[in-house]
């Protein structure tokens, strides 16, 4: 794919995820916070993937999993993010790349194995994150192509990137690289946990580099630690270009400027995995901007993109996006 082609480069953990379900008194013996993304080590790991139940294997990654979607509707996309030279890392790679996706970044030919992410989805269809970052952890300033970044009309990053030093330079480089050259940056923010562990920092981020912003309810209250989401509205109002707040099966609320759009969800056959739900949003969403789509249209991508994916388990799409798109918004 010609790097002067891309719509949107995404930055983000490279991982495989492993999916089962699981009962909540599991997630509590385990001592595991339900609904949230935990990082463990390696043995931590092991440890849970022997207790879990039967599992299917994937490819994910928050930021990889928008690009996805974004593919899936038609848009040019490119992923950073880094993986071993290991069977996983070799799943990885070939389910990004065939799913049209750019990726070249280098494998580690040592160190830490491919990360994995245990995915825990409880009754309700909530789901729960058990992380081992591996390889992703190494990701740093290097492997930025600034080539790709200053292609890509929005470079996306993923606010779990914050949590290691060297990907945090990786992901300011990129900001500065995207800027420089005309481009918008957008960020997730990822997880309320996440945003707990960097909300000064997160916030700084928001205004000094981030034109279009992502955010689930929970994480924007918890960014301006606001006790109801108009509370945190009104806290967003004006840091960034575009402020873009999900809320379930409440819809989205884009905030474009003195102008607020709502847009509720889309229905969903069924619920069965909600893992990914924001990620197909997001990537749903930029297709859409990246377009030139209006900010209404924009939400109604990606909630179409979003109910496709929650209605099985797994964070990519199963059915055509395209077509699903084509057939909601003509």
């Amino acid at each position: 794919m010609p790097q002067s082609g891309y719509d949107v480069v995404a930055i983000g953990n490279a991982v495989v995820d492993v999916v089962a379900s699981a009962a909540e008194a599991f997630l509590a013996a385990e001592g595991v916070t339900k609904g949230a993304m935990t990082l463990i080590d390696a043995p931590r790991a092991e440890a849970l993937y022997a207790r879990m139940g039967p599992g299917l294997e994937m490819s994910g990654g928050s930021a990889a999993n928008s690009m996805v979607g974004l593919a899936g509707l038609g848009g040019r996309g490119a992923f950073i993010g880094k993986v071993s030279e290991d069977q996983l890392g070799a799943i990885f790679r070939h389910d990004i790349r065939a799913a049209g996706v750019g990726f070249d970044t280098p494998a580690a030919p040592d160190g830490p194995p491919t990360g994995r992410c245990l995915v825990f989805v409880t009754p309700d269809a909530q789901r729960t994150l058990c992380t081992m970052l591996g390889a992703a952890s190494e990701l740093g300033p290097e492997d930025v192509d600034e080539a790709v970044v200053k292609a890509a009309k929005v470079t996306y990053l993923e606010g779990y990137l914050w949590d290691r030093p060297r990907a945090k330079e990786a992901f300011l480089k990129a900001a500065e690289v995207a800027h420089g050259a005309g481009r918008e940056v957008a960020l997730s923010l990822s997880d309320p946990f996440c945003v707990d562990r960097h909300r000064a920092e997160f916030r700084e981020l928001v205004e000094g580099h981030v034109d279009l912003l992502f955010a689930n309810e929970a994480e924007v209250r918890s960014l301006y630690q606001a006790k109801t989401f108009d509370a945190a509205l009104q806290a967003v109002r004006g840091r960034c270009s575009l402020a873009v707040l999900t809320r379930s099966e409440k819809g989205c609320v884009v905030l474009d400027g003195d102008e607020v759009h709502v847009v509720d969800a889309e229905p969903a056959c069924r619920v069965v995995d909600t893992t990914g739900a924001g990620d197909l949003f997001a990537g749903g969403f930029l297709y859409g901007h990246t377009q030139g789509r209006t900010c209404f249209d924009c939400g109604r991508i990606g909630a179409i993109a979003a109910a496709e994916v929650i209605s099985h388990y797994g964070a990519r799409p199963e059915r055509s996006l395209a077509d699903l798109v084509a057939r909601r918004l003509g």
